[in-house]
């Protein structure tokens, strides 16, 4: 993916107000099928996928190391086969490797699927421009998918989810059939998106980016993700859920921070690395911008548990700034008060 195809703004409201596709092949697509595939990515994955009751079903997890936290974040789907995951591109390596160590002990396959293109169509007018291009019988399939749902179609796989904030469609299909495809979404009048505009969009989003807002440093519970861990039933047990219960205690504590959003009313805008400033102590930006569809700078920080003023270092002056729900925009609509 490019940063930009033209203009990075034009981009991003091309996602808020009509329809954009993203080339987001780089993603890495592993697929874990045999008789213990379930057992595996149960002990594997905070997440519980035993949650998953049909084919096409999706859910959002964690992958935690021993010291319980974030080695990555993805997506699993239930397929006819088995699982198949969507991975981070810059985690690639270490995934597969922290994959296929732990099968030892599970009658389990692991297999990279590089020769798998994904494309991401957002926006409001995404579905209905995507099903204009093609068959009859795939888009009534489509149009009856609910969120985080998705339909296998011959060798494609297509799933209601996403990294906008906006309804749409990911697309996971053959590499060979890519240009055409691509082709025709254009022709259809659904611009191309670059890394940019895919930035602010997963920002105003509250979306983390794995990275730069957390990493194999950071506890899921001081990044906004405790929804991607499943502490039912108690006697599932996977990899870094000893250590998740000692980051709960150091929350209850007052000693694990936390992800927070920011919003500047005034000029000025939030960077990643920024200093924060808070009543309970000190902390940083992890992710800021402009907002294209706020008008106004946000940002996602880790901050002191339950701080209640809080001041952004910007070039050398403390300027204060809003504490809100990590969560800007859904829908092309502001969601915090």
């Amino acid at each position: 993916m490019p940063i930009n195809y033209g203009s990075q703004i034009k981009e991003h409201n091309q996602v808020r107000s009509a329809a954009g596709v993203f080339d987001v092949s780089h993603m890495t697509v592993i697929d874990v099928s045999g008789e213990e595939a379930e057992k595996y990515l149960r002990y594997l994955l905070a997440n519980d996928v035993a949650k998953l009751k049909e084919t096409g079903h999706a859910l959002y997890s964690t992958m935690l190391n021993h010291e319980g936290n974030v080695l990555d974040d993805l997506i699993v789907y239930h397929m006819t086969f088995g699982y198949r995951l969507v991975t981070n591109c810059a985690t690639r390596t270490k995934v597969m490797r922290w994959m296929i160590h732990h099968t030892s002990g599970f009658g389990v396959s692991v297999e990279e699927r590089p020769r798998l293109a994904i494309l991401a169509v957002h926006g409001p007018q995404s579905i209905d421009k995507v099903c204009e291009i093609l068959s009859d019988e795939y888009t009534q399939r489509i149009r009856k998918l609910s969120n985080f749902k998705g339909i296998e179609l011959e060798n494609w796989f297509v799933a209601r989810t996403g990294y906008t904030g906006e309804k749409g469609l990911e697309f996971i299909f053959p590499a060979s059939e890519a240009s055409e495809f691509w082709d025709s979404l254009l022709e259809a009048d659904i611009k191309p998106i670059g890394l940019a505009a895919r930035d602010t969009l997963r920002l105003e989003a509250g979306m983390n980016l794995y990275g730069q807002d957390m990493d194999e440093s950071t506890s899921p519970l001081a990044a906004n993700l405790e929804k991607t861990i499943a502490y039912q039933p108690t006697d599932r047990e996977f990899i870094g859920k000893p250590a998740l219960i000692a980051h709960k205690l150091l929350r209850d504590e007052g000693k694990l921070p936390q992800l927070v959003g920011l919003v500047l009313e005034g000029r000025g805008v939030l960077r990643e690395g920024q200093k924060v400033v808070t009543d309970k102590g000190n902390g940083f930006i992890t992710s800021g911008s402009f907002s294209p569809t706020l008008k106004q700078s946000i940002a996602l920080a880790r901050i002191p548990i339950n701080s209640e003023s809080c001041k952004v270092d910007l070039r050398g002056t403390l300027t204060s700034v809003r504490i809100v729900k990590p969560n800007f925009v859904r829908f092309g609509k502001k969601v915090f008060e």
